[in-house]
């Protein structure tokens, strides 16, 4: 329904801000990420998800796209509710919660407060191909091609060419992270060389 609300910052707390768009103001639910990002601005873009429960209807807000993507994804998966994802994103940014999904550190995912083993897990499961193909919380990308899309094409090449995906994910993923502007074809050669 909304992609974001600019306007000024009529309130800012860790927990939520206000935003003042032509005399109207949102109450908007953020993270602890987002709030580091607004500290010290008059105005803001928040990208917000709109949320209809049966107790009410609300705005999550926040700083980037990645962020509200890994939201999005958070929230779709069982157990996993809007407070639940804040908590998962406040305790860790996108780029840390994308290196620990795709690396399947379930220690970091349960040093969250309320996740368990078992959603740690299901976490991983679920997301870990969406944020390799997406390439969320990859940081930095080039232009023209976002550096996630790029290692998911490298990732598929090699599993083209034989070799077990998840041998290529961590292979292309390491790559990725020691030269981030780093095209398909360098990716693909630079795999070669190291499977």
């Amino acid at each position: 329904m909304f992609e974001y609300i600019k306007g000024n910052i009529a309130e800012l707390t860790p927990a939520y801000a206000v935003a003042d768009v032509q005399g109207v103001g949102y109450f908007i639910r953020i993270t602890l990420h987002t709030y580091s990002q607004l500290q010290g601005k008059a105005s803001a873009k928040l990208f917000v998800e709109y949320v209809v429960r049966d107790d009410g209807h609300f705005l999550y807000g926040f700083a980037g796209k990645d962020e509200r993507q890994f939201f999005r994804y958070l929230t779709s998966i069982s157990g996993i509710g809007a407070a639940s994802a804040l908590s998962i994103l406040s305790a860790l940014n996108p780029e840390e919660l994308a290196r620990a999904i795709v690396e399947e550190n379930v220690t970091l995912l349960k040093s969250v407060k309320g996740i368990g083993p078992k959603t740690a897990k299901r976490i991983i499961v679920e997301l870990k191909d969406k944020i390799v193909k997406e390439g969320l919380g990859s940081g930095t990308v080039p232009a023209g091609q976002p550096a996630g899309a790029q290692a998911g094409e490298a990732v598929a090449a090699l599993e083209v060419l034989g070799y077990p995906r998840r041998v290529t994910e961590r292979v292309v993923m390491q790559i990725v992270k020691e030269n981030p502007a780093a095209k398909t074809e360098e990716i693909i050669k630079q795999a070669l060389k190291r499977l």
